[in-house]
């Protein structure tokens, strides 16, 4: 996984707003912030937190959304939506 990728979980929105202010802080030219299925709000919330409170001149440089097929218990086939919002300074 690349260093400027920042994959969204159950953990809360400031988590991944530090995570995602320190590598832009320390270099990184852009991040990408990575979510799938309920996550897809939280990364949302993340970037617009970054971009309204932290970093004004922020510029959204990507969003790209897509369906994953994953395999649930069983081997029932489950559709789960992603998202990947990418963002530079």
């Amino acid at each position: 996984m690349a260093e400027n990728v920042i994959l969204v979980g159950k953990k809360p929105v400031m988590n991944y707003v530090l995570a995602t202010l320190t590598q832009l802080n320390e270099g990184a030219s852009e991040v990408t912030v990575k979510a799938r299925g309920r996550a897809i709000s939280r990364a949302v919330d993340v970037v617009e937190i970054v971009r309204k409170r932290f970093i004004p001149e922020l510029k959204l440089k990507g969003i790209k959304i897509d369906t994953e097929e994953l395999e649930a218990e069983g081997g029932k086939k489950v559709n789960v939506s992603t998202i990947e919002i990418t963002v530079s300074k």
